[in-house]
């Protein structure tokens, strides 16, 4: 990208004849851009598109820089992107449409009891540990179960989340209507096993109650390229789910560039995903608000093109109620309303059942 920042540079000072100050700002903000894609394995500048300066944008958000800084940090990219345009060089101008998402700007407004009440419903209430057994989540289960009475006035969590092993003990143990049972599978966290396999441990997971399962891509057969065998696991694991929910995991960490995570999100969504998830919560980094703002988006682009609506999950690293609010107002001001409901928009974690239910009771309250 750096001949193209010389080219633009060179324009500004001899042809529009732009003031030091301003050649100096605008070179300034550009190499920021660029050093922001570098390191996140983007060289060539025509596999920007506007998603992925929209992702800049957010990160500039996240990273507490001010209004003007955001600001003047578009006008740059726009004019860069524009004489890009004029010059031939690029096709197209990805950053014609772009706007501040300032999704920062309107979480303190979702900080509110409804929200945190919807936050609450929509939670994926997850044990995944090496030490669980039959005991632990059957202790697990009858929790679920003892909310509805101590807590009539809320409602219970979306779905427990456990390994496939452990359907049939939380079928047997759930009595609680609306509560769904979700399974890992397919070869879950690193989906490296024979798809023979995952397909089998998947229809023994909705033979033993299983109402849905998370399953992993095939991160290394995207990441060298192989992407019909990725969308075919996903395709033979749809069709082993049947009616039952599939929710796709792309492991965003391992993804690290925007662009690859909005190619992993249509992929998925073409091969039969019913959601798509951020990540396993195993390996680092999980979730990130930038992550979930590419991803949906890539899920807006979807609905617009086909009329179907596709879940979304952040999991991994939701470690305190802002961190739900932030994915909360991702969902709201990118997909609309009509997302917010737990038909199809899920937290995968544990740890902010507690947390939420604190807030919403005004003491500290550890029930699960």
């Amino acid at each position: 990208m750096e001949i193209y920042i010389e080219k633009y540079v060179d324009y500004l000072k001899n042809i529009k004849k732009s003031s030091e100050n301003t050649v100096a700002s605008y070179q300034r903000d550009l190499v920021k851009f660029s050093d922001f894609y570098r390191e996140n394995g983007t060289e060539d500048i025509r596999s920007i598109n506007e998603t992925n300066i929209n992702t800049y944008v957010l990160y500039l958000e996240k990273n507490g820089k001010s209004m003007a800084t955001v600001s003047r940090s578009i006008a740059s990219i726009k004019s860069f992107f524009g004489f890009l345009f004029r010059e031939k060089i690029l096709m197209d101008d990805p950053s014609v449409n772009i706007k501040p998402p300032k999704i920062e700007k309107k979480v303190p407004e979702n900080n509110t009891e409804e929200v945190k009440k919807l936050l609450f419903n929509c939670i994926d209430l997850t044990t995944l540990n090496s030490t669980d057994s039959d005991e632990s989540v059957m202790k697990f289960t009858q929790k679920v179960n003892q909310f509805d009475e101590e807590f009539p006035d809320l409602k219970n969590v979306a779905a427990i989340c456990v390994y496939p092993n452990f359907a049939e003990v939380v079928k047997d143990t759930l009595e609680v209507e609306d509560v769904k049972i979700a399974c890992v599978s397919a070869g879950f966290p690193s989906s490296q096993t024979f798809i023979e396999v995952k397909v089998a441990e998947t229809a023994m997971a909705i033979m033993e109650g299983a109402d849905e399962i998370d399953i992993v891509i095939s991160v290394g057969k995207f990441l060298s390229g192989d992407y019909e065998t990725m969308c075919d696991e996903i395709q033979e694991l749809k069709a082993t789910c049947k009616e039952h929910h599939l929710k796709v995991i792309l492991e965003t960490g391992a993804l690290k560039t925007a662009a690859n995570i909005k190619k992993a999100s249509i992929l998925s969504m073409y091969a039969g995903a019913d959601f798509i998830k951020t990540s396993t919560g195993k390996q680092q980094p999980a979730a990130t608000p930038e992550a979930a703002y590419v991803m949906c988006q890539a899920i807006k682009e979807y609905h617009a093109l086909t009329g179907n609506k596709i879940g979304f999950k952040p999991a991994g690293g939701i470690n305190c109620v802002n961190d739900a609010l932030i994915y909360y107002t991702i969902v709201k001001e990118v997909l609309g309303e009509e997302w917010l409901n737990n038909g199809l928009f899920r937290l995968g974690t544990s740890r902010l059942a507690n947390l939420l239910l604190s807030e919403i009771k005004g003491e500290e309250m550890k029930f699960f």
